[in-house]
Order: structure tokens, then sequence, then C-alpha cells
């Protein structure tokens, strides 16, 4: 689930020209490609999403967006917005002391709040201009997470979004910045607050409260990892339309069987589903956080091809050289550890949730973005429409019932001005990925020399 999330508060936002005034560097961040054969190195870097960076008039320096507030000179229509204002780079520095983003080449660090700056959202790029296309059917998906310094309300997410490998340049002309400049971005609660969406400005309408316009940005949503060191979940978003999509009405946008995209999604949180002990902070839990640990994400066809319909979302951890399995829970009358079909089907009955998961084509349209290629997105960011509630405490507040408690945190957490003054030096750390056929991630983690007991399950199906 992945609610509005907070952009940046300095006076730079979204743009398609290129500025002059800064150089782009991309931060370098290694991954992995794993066969049977062993892993390779694969030479990969990050760049910054365009809705962080400085916009400002094309040829000079003057703010096209400042606060929540578009400037009429520059921006009075999309297409002129377009035209008339350029996108800056980010140089190595700024990565760190204006985004609080560092990587020793491994591991992407993010933090939380610097300066007015808060949060980031970052993408893995195949070279210059283009995304890293990933395509999960039959495959397994494996990295390491440091969530020790992220409290209730915060959340570092990894996630996979359905967006176009050139961020969009090629298809649309008022585009000229593209996947360099973290273009393009889209996701299956179809945001409002994307400032540029199909090259022309999201001015219409413009609320300057919520900084959102008309237009939204809709694609599938694979939700990796939703975390803070409280609460988990992992997440599948179908959507009933192929690629990025700009939607334009409620009906489009909007939440349930009607709109373009499963906004709620079928998510696995042991907490909702009952297992209180399984994730969190000390020594008390199955996964503790406060230490770092792998996560391994399989995606199961029905016919074990690159070809097949999803049929299944396996999840293990390993910390300390220990393989942990998800823990099975009771839903619906059954026992379940992954997200399958019947799962899905059982987790909406019993928590009386509204099922827009199906008419959405459940997991097998969910297998199709996989097979097509998605961005992996990686970021940390606060909640300002539900205090991340949905994530880590009760949701609805007030509510009570099946599924209700996400986890241990107070209703009253989450609220980013609490936030953002009480834990400005939060921050997330994602290394050591890893991409490849199932298993192959998994012996790659275990080849590192740690030692495990011999009745754990092995990950390979």
């Amino acid at each position: 689930m992945r609610k509005v999330a907070t952009v940046a508060l300095l006076a730079g936002a979204a743009a398609q020209q290129v500025g002059k005034a800064k150089e782009e560097d991309h931060l370098p961040m290694a991954m992995q490609e794993c066969t049977q054969a062993g892993c390779t190195n694969q030479a990969t870097s990050v760049t910054l999403d365009a809705n962080w960076r400085w916009l400002h008039n094309n040829g000079g320096y003057s703010n096209c967006y400042t606060g929540t507030e578009w400037d009429p000179k520059f921006c009075d229509s999309p297409q002129d917005c377009a035209k008339n204002c350029a996108l800056e780079g980010v140089p190595t520095a700024d990565w760190k002391n204006v985004y609080g983003a560092t990587t020793d080449g491994a591991g992407l660090e993010l933090g939380y709040k610097t300066g007015n700056n808060v949060g980031s959202r970052t993408y893995l790029m195949d070279n210059q201009t283009h995304y890293r296309m990933f395509k999960l059917l039959n495959k397994e998906f494996t990295f390491d997470v440091d969530v020790s310094k992220l409290p209730c309300g915060i959340n570092g997410a990894l996630y996979f979004s359905e967006m176009m490998a050139d961020g969009g340049a090629s298809e649309f002309i008022g585009n000229d910045a593209g996947a360099k400049y973290g273009t393009g971005y889209c996701d299956a609660q179809c945001p409002h607050d994307i400032k540029f969406i199909n090259g022309e400005s999201n001015t219409l309408d413009w609320n300057t409260t919520t900084a959102m316009g008309k237009m939204g940005s809709c694609c599938a949503e694979m939700d990796i990892w939703e975390a803070n060191k409280q609460a988990t979940a992992y997440t599948a978003h179908p959507c009933s339309i192929t690629g990025p999509y700009r939607c334009q009405n409620e009906q489009e946008c909007g939440a349930g069987a009607a709109g373009m995209c499963d906004k709620a999604g079928c998510d696995l949180n042991t907490f909702r589903l009952g297992d209180k002990d399984f994730f969190g902070a000390g020594s008390g839990f199955a996964v503790d956080t406060t230490k770092p640990f792998t996560i391994i994400t399989q995606f199961i066809t029905s016919d074990n091809t690159d070809t097949g319909d999803l049929v299944d979302i396996r999840r293990k951890y390993v910390q300390d050289g220990k393989v942990i399995e998800t823990p099975s829970v009771d839903v619906d009358k059954a026992k379940y550890n992954s997200i399958t079909g019947d799962f899905c089907t059982a987790q909406k009955k019993e928590f009386g949730d509204d099922d827009s998961f199906t008419p959405h084509g459940g997991l097998k349209q969910m297998g199709k973005a996989l097979g097509r290629g998605m961005v992996l997105v990686m970021s940390i960011w606060d909640d300002s429409a539900a205090h991340m509630l949905w994530l880590d405490s009760s949701y609805p507040a007030g509510k009570t019932g099946p599924g209700v408690a996400r986890g241990p945190c107070d209703t009253s957490t989450g609220e980013p001005g609490q936030t953002r003054a009480k834990y400005p030096d939060s921050l997330v750390k994602y290394s050591n990925i890893k991409f490849g056929a199932v298993g192959t991630t998994f012996d790659s983690v275990m080849a590192k020399g740690w030692l495990w007991e011999a009745s754990e399950p092995v990950l390979h199906v």
C-alpha cells in the first residue's frame, strides 16, 4: 500500500527540460545477477526521482515551483510549463548534503531529513539513460536491509513499479530529461503529487494545501518491502492497464473495482495475521530488527517457467546465518505462509475487506506486469494522508476486529510534523542486491560461510 509520499520541501520539484546549473551524478550501486554457475557483478547506479529536484525557468534560475505553488509566469498551462522549466542535476555533494543519501558501492543509505528536505525516492539504473528493468517471473530477488533506525511512522520501502525504461523520454515530446533525471514515476495508488505526467505539468486544479493536481500516474506495483523496525508487509498491487497510465477523473484514479489499480492490494503482514512475535526490535523476535538481515523473495509460476502464470510469492529471511521461514498463519480456517490466490481470497473474507484484488486480475494480472519488466524503487518516506497506520498501527483508527492491527505502534504516532521533529536522523540502508533463477541468490547468500541447522528447509522449489 502506498499513500501519497511526502516530497521535498526545497524550492525545487520536477521538470522535463534539462538545466545546466548542476552536473548530474548517479550514485554507484552494484548488484549481482545469479545463475546455477554463480553470481556476477553488474555495474549499476542510482538516480533521484524528478519530484525532489530543483525546477527553475529554462535558461535562468527562477523557481518554477516554490513550496507548494507553481509560478504562473512559467506554468500558465501544462504544455508551457514543460517547455519553460528545466530539471536540474544532482551532483555528488548534493546527494549527501541536500538529500541525505550516500553509497559505498554495494549499499545505499537513505536519510530521512536533511535540512529542508524530507525523504527521497531513487531508481536503479541500467545505464546513464535507462532504468534497469527486472523481469521477475520464475525468478528470485534478494537484498540486505537495515531498519534499526526507522521508528513508527516512517517507511523504508523497496518495490517494483511498471515504469517506462527511459522514463517516457521517447514517447512524450515534452520530456527531454528522461530516466537519467528520474522522470516517469507511477504506482498503484495513482499518485496526484507527481509534478509532470506524460511530459506535461500536473498544474490543472492544483491544490496548494495537499500539493496535488487533477491527474494521477497509475501502474502496477509490487511492494517487496515496506517496513520500519516495528512492522513490515509485502503486497501485490495489480492494475487493469499495461504500463503507466495518466488518470484524469475519480473513476479512473479512485479506489475499488472501478479504478485502474488495486490500491489496497493483497498484503502479507505477519502481525496483522496474528503472529506478533515474528518481526520486531529485540532478541525475542524471530527477525530482530535491531540488526541487519537478508530478504529473499521468490515469484513462482504455474509451470516453473518464465512465461507461466504467477501463482505464489514466497518470502524467507536470513539473519546471523539462520534461515527464517515466514510463519504459517490461520486465515479463514486454513494455513498460509505466502501470497497465493487462495490466501488473498481468504484474507479479504477474514478481515471483511472489499476485494478489489480479484476484479483487477489477482496474481495472474500481477504476473503479467512482472513478466513485462519493472523498475526497482528504493525510498524513505512519511505519510501525511494516513500517518503510516496502515503499516504499523491500527487502521482505520478507532476500528476493531480481525485485520485492523497492522503493528504495535500507537495510533497517535506517524504524524509527519512529529516524526520530523523527533526522528530527523532516521535512515534505512539497502545493500547486496541479487537477482536470478529461483534458488540461486539463496545459494549465494549461504555461500558466505554462514552455518545453519540442517532442520531448516532449503529455499529451492
